[in-house]
């Protein structure tokens, strides 16, 4: 791996001057506004040595006044020479490094950054790439980044799945986009998220406790996607992905559009996917000992289609920038026609399978609007950054009315509410973050606030969860002190207070009531207004040891916390998802953790490993309980499950260890271990729902050096290992272990000067039938998706560069 410096060499003064405690500082950035993180600055004569942040920040303090020159040199970027004299006060200068024509910098660059956020985090991180996304491409992003140790999803079907961080998921886990946590119905199982992988640029995943920097809802872990680099000063240009899937008939496209002048630019992107029915290795499946047979081995009723629309736009400049975010993404799928609601049996079999894209009830649209606007100020040490965000999720969920209870039996006429809409949930996020990003000598401290103000409404004739308003705010402190060259020491405090509004809610149909004797019909309340105020100071230490000979340390301790969902105060209704009457409990108290994270690591010429074992504790983790009652007048006889929390431990860890057994052939292998255990309540002794099963991931992959037009190329396989899941808690099932063989194969072909992108993947490539622990779907003993080919193809075009600009000049 290359490494940029910079040498600063200055005049001397006459040795008569004293130092006088001056300041030099800088920032350096690429052509395209991009910060460069890592890059190594020497300063002579006084043998003086540091290196940029993440923002391309760096400073030399206690200085001596005097004329000095900076001179820059590398062999990826044209030489820069500067002169000017250090008198009095502070100097700090922006420098732009342009790379030469012949070179590829971004992805030295890119390699660098990633392997110094690594080193520099006291937390777990990963960090990929958009090349990584493009070579892994899943159904969904989340799916997509499954490949990862310590990542698993809850799939819903073959578009839709949603992130489990170490076994701990909902809202437990933050995703943010573009800075601003995204806001959708993340309570539900069924609810995946709404992010098109195809916008996104850097994903950056935290495994455990991430509260300090992003508050309630990042007990287990953040998800950071940040979006596509900047463009270029004067160029104008984008890309056409184009994508096919065997196994659901999927074919979508992806298209980008992006110009620049000096100083103002745009991104656009337009996302379009069309699936049919997906398939699994079976042609008969059984929904609780009800035997249903498929047709074409096809889920029926899965289909579905997906479109997104992007538009980034803004101002850049050496010290200031302001860039409007503005995405809407679309989605409309279906839910496998046998598994839902209260009367799968009564499904018309013959209509469904007529078409295998058609997409009849039931089903779900969803649509997410956002407006994001980040705007930095980068002053001599410090760097003020803000993020606005407003967004619209919007929800509905269609299936025919079937009744129960006391529900009519034939649908009111009169009734306002349309017969087919189940439910619909309506959320608007107002949000605002600050932060400051100071330096100081050692130290670097950031200090933020944050304030999201929710509103949520519902709709439709069938009831789980009342309207809500939502607060919160939190305000932090972090600390990164260099105690040395080799050694970091980290350390956080941040304080949040919320508070939730529940709007009591009535039926829409009158029940028999009898109090004292006399009976009655009225309109029952299922639920009451309800006002709870949360608040929680938590912590965080760490500690990096870096030293020279590859070898490197990290651990982290610290306390998060959650403030309790709607769902979990004041559920009450039918889940029919899931056959079960969910019932809130409106006393619960905010979740409490408590969490000790060690990442070991080696590295030397030919193979790296690196172990990350953690330790976590909950005094108080709340659970969705089954109980032994069932409700027959609003549940139509389904197993209540009440809401109840309990004292848990869970501790696990990842192993990644990569070897190069020849020059083009390497070797890496990926594992991962969770064990939770309940110490208190009624379900003492068991587990925790969801907990994936330990696994193992052994990859061989040849890159062979092509000659031609191509570049980059690369032949893979994973041998995937899941163990059998027996530590379960009802109405979870025990889960067999399997094994499943994927391959992956790709190469950038030169064509005219701009290199096509080819990723070819083979995803369950023996056609295996296994059960998923963390599906969606398995507690009907429903099958994973069978054989899958993905072919992707990206197609990048440019129709002004920064090279022709200035030719033109």
């Amino acid at each position: 791996m290359k490494k940029l410096f910079i040498v600063l060499s200055f005049v001397l003064p006459s040795i008569e001057m004293q130092a006088q405690n001056l300041r030099l500082s800088g920032i350096i950035k690429d052509e395209q506004g991009q910060p460069l993180k890592g890059i190594v600055i020497y300063l002579y004569p006084a043998s003086r040595q540091a290196t940029t942040d993440v923002k391309g920040y760096f400073v030399f303090n206690n200085l001596s006044a005097g004329a000095f020159e900076i001179q820059t040199g590398h062999e990826s970027f044209k030489a820069l020479q500067f002169k000017s004299e250090l008198r009095s006060g502070n100097l700090h200068f922006p420098f732009i490094l342009h790379r030469l024509p012949h070179q590829l910098a971004e992805v030295t660059v890119k390699d660098k950054h990633i392997a110094s956020r690594r080193q520099e985090e006291s937390l777990n991180v990963e960090v990929v790439t958009a090349d990584f996304i493009q070579r892994n491409l899943g159904g969904s992003l989340m799916k997509t980044l499954e490949r990862l140790p310590g990542i698993k999803t809850i799939g819903i079907g073959s578009g839709q799945s949603k992130p489990l961080i170490r076994g701990l998921g909902f809202n437990r886990v933050v995703v943010v986009d573009k800075g601003v946590k995204h806001e959708g119905q993340q309570w539900g199982a069924d609810h995946g998220l709404e992010i098109d992988q195809f916008a996104a640029g850097e994903v950056e995943l935290i495994k455990g406790a991430a509260s300090f920097v992003y508050g309630s809802d990042a007990i287990g872990g953040a998800i950071d996607i940040e979006p596509a680099r900047v463009p270029a000063p004067y160029t104008l240009g984008g890309s056409v992905d184009l994508i096919g899937k065997t196994n659901n008939n999927l074919y979508g496209t992806s298209v980008n559009l992006y110009g620049r002048k000096r100083d103002w630019f745009f991104d656009a992107r337009v996302t379009y996917q069309d699936y049919g029915d997906y398939r699994v290795p079976n042609d008969k499946v059984y929904v609780y000992d009800y035997a249903v047979n498929l047709h074409n081995n096809q889920l029926r009723n899965t289909a579905g289609t997906e479109t997104g629309l992007h538009l980034n736009t803004g101002y850049i400049n050496d010290r200031f920038r302001s860039i409007f975010y503005l995405s809407n993404t679309y989605s409309k799928s279906g839910f496998f026609a046998n598994a839902h609601g209260l009367e799968p049996r009564r499904v018309d079999e013959v209509l469904h399978d007529a078409s295998s894209r058609d997409l009849l009830m039931p089903n779900q649209k969803v649509n997410h609007l956002k407006l994001i606007n980040h705007t930095e100020y980068q002053l001599p040490g410090n760097r003020l950054e803000m993020e606005l965000g407003y967004q619209h999720n919007f929800r509905q969920e269609f299936s025919p009315y079937v009744n129960h209870g006391y529900m009519p039996p034939v649908y009111p006429a009169d009734l306002q509410i349309p017969a087919s809409l189940e439910r619909e949930f309506d959320k608007r996020v107002y949000s605002i973050n600050l932060r400051d990003n100071i330096s100081l000598g050692r130290h670097e401290v950031k200090l933020g606030a944050n304030l999201e103000r929710q509103n949520n409404d519902i709709y439709g004739w069938s009831f789980l969860v009342p309207s809500f308003k939502q607060s919160s705010t939190g305000a932090f402190v972090y600390d990164k002190y260099k105690l040395s060259e080799t050694v970091l020491l980290h350390g956080a405090l941040r304080y949040d207070y919320g508070q939730i509004n529940m709007f009591a809610y009535q039926d829409w149909f009158n029940s028999t009531v009898t109090t004292d004797g006399v009976t009655a019909m009225e309109k029952l309340t299922r639920a009451e207004d309800l006002s709870r105020v949360f608040n929680s100071l938590v912590w965080s230490a760490g500690l990096n040891y870096n030293p020279a000979g590859g070898f490197s340390l990290k651990a982290n301790v610290g306390k998060s916390f959650r403030m309790p969902i709607a769902k979990e105060l004041a559920a009450n209704g039918v889940n029919y998802h899931y056959f079960s009457y969910e019932r809130g409990n409106p006393a619960l108290s905010p979740e409490q953790s408590y969490q000790a994270d060690l990442s070991l690591a080696w590295a030397a010429p030919g193979w790296s490993v690196q172990l990350s074992p953690f330790y976590n504790y909950f005094p108080n983790y709340i659970y969705l309980n089954p109980t032994a009652a069932h409700d027959y007048f609003y549940g139509a006889g389904n197993q209540v499950f009440q809401y109840a929390q309990s004292r848990v431990e869970r501790y696990g860890g990842e192993l990644q260890l990569k070897y190069q057994l020849l020059k083009n052939l390497t070797t890496e292998v990926l594992a991962e271990y969770l064990y939770a255990k309940q110490l208190s309540g009624e379900k003492k002794g068991y587990t925790l729902p969801f907990s994936p099963p330990a696994s193992a991931l052994f990859n061989l992959t040849w890159s062979p050096k092509l000659k031609g037009r191509f570049e980059d190329s690369y032949f893979s396989i994973d041998y995937c290992i899941t163990a059998a899941q027996n530590n379960i808690v009802p109405p979870e099932k025990k889960t067999p272990g399997y094994q499943i063989i994927n391959l992956q194969a790709g190469s950038k072909v030169r064509i005219h000067k701009q290199a096509v992108m080819i990723s070819l993947q083979a995803q369950n490539l023996l056609n295996t039938r296994y059960l998923n622990h963390t599906s969606f779907y398995r507690l009907i003993e429903l099958p994973e998706a069978g054989r899958n080919i993905v072919l992707s193809l990206k197609v990048p075009f440019n129709v002004q560069s920064q090279t022709h600009k200035q030719q033109n000049n």
